[in-house]
């Protein structure tokens, strides 16, 4: 007797309650009704004779039986969506936060497309976890404070480099010369990297300082202009402030310290070999390796240094006409 096959459709809508805890969820990614969604999974219920799902009042989760199933089933979709990119390929994306998008990707994107007008491009904003296969991420720029996924190909990029920045004027009104004048500094950093204050600390050479933000921000972006606007300083990685630095609408009171972060690509390995994705992959080291290469920053001070010497106004002043030692 031949034993009975679940449907397609059933698995999908499985898998999909599963990742997300949620039968509204999976319905919406899908594009049916919640109806519908709980009738599959019935379905499924019925045919295998177990219970696949906790259904709660907020959050349905998957029961052990349920769990050994979703991760298989999200294995397999995967698989059959990189074989469906790699017989018919689709746009390139490419996933970055929405703070390098603004201050690094779009200022510079133009060159990619006058270098290669016939690629097609589109973007995903996200700095986190992603599913390559399943969001149809091509290439991602990443810092490595988050995990790469196992299934993806890593590209080393640049170490970043950080610094404190502020504008001209509260660097004066707030008489920021050396180390110890953070003290009375209203401090500021982004909620998305609480140990932000810290780890400039440490890569500065005061490694233990108690240096805490006064006002989080939900991202950099918010927090750099806040800075601009003078409302306090903030460490920020070099590459979103070099057009701002240029400007003079910021300065680098004691310059740029390599920190404990690289930046990465994590490189989806169903279009690594496509033309489309190797000129894209090529094009952004090329351009992270000249924007670090021309970079007009100030010098970082040498590391592991009781107290930094004073900085004259003035010359902070001036802090973007000069270039850090050891760029490359």
């Amino acid at each position: 007797m031949q034993t009975p096959r679940p449907s397609l459709n059933a698995l999908r809508a499985f898998e999909a309650t599963a990742r997300l805890r949620s039968m509204s969820a999976a319905a919406n990614e899908l594009s049916v009704t919640h109806g519908a969604v709980s009738r599959h999974i019935r379905s499924l219920e019925d045919m295998f004779g177990v219970v696949l799902l906790h259904r709660g009042p907020h959050s349905t989760d998957p029961t052990p039986e349920g769990s050994r199933l979703a991760e298989g089933l999200a294995a397999a979709f995967n698989t059959i969506q990189a074989s469906i990119e790699q017989l018919k390929p689709g746009p390139l994306t490419l996933s970055c936060s929405t703070s390098i998008m603004m201050y690094w990707l779009i200022p510079r994107i133009a060159r990619f497309h006058e270098r290669h007008p016939d690629v097609e491009l589109q973007f995903n904003m996200n700095h986190g976890q992603i599913d390559i296969v399943r969001d149809k991420i091509a290439i991602a720029i990443r810092n490595t404070m988050y995990e790469a996924p196992p299934d993806v190909v890593l590209r080393e990029l640049t170490t970043e480099w950080v610094g404190l920045v502020c504008s001209p004027e509260y660097m004066h009104s707030a008489r920021i010369r050396a180390f110890d004048d953070l003290d009375g500094a209203r401090r500021l950093a982004p909620k998305t990297r609480p140990k932000a204050w810290q780890e400039w600390a440490t890569a500065f050479g005061h490694e233990g300082a108690a240096l805490e933000a006064h006002d989080g921000f939900d991202h950099f972006y918010l927090m750099i202009q806040a800075v601009i606007c003078g409302l306090g300083i903030a460490p920020v990685p070099r590459m979103l402030v070099l057009d701002d630095l240029r400007s003079g609408k910021l300065v680098a009171p004691f310059g740029f310290v390599p920190g404990p972060h690289k930046l990465v690509l994590w490189l989806a390995p169903h279009v690594i070999s496509r033309p489309d994705s190797r000129a894209l992959v090529q094009w952004l080291s090329d351009e992270f390796a000249d924007s670090e290469r021309d970079t007009p920053v100030a010098a970082a001070p040498a590391p592991r240094v009781a107290r930094p010497r004073s900085i004259d106004t003035d010359v902070a002043r001036r802090v973007s006409a000069r270039e850090p030692d050891g760029m490359r």
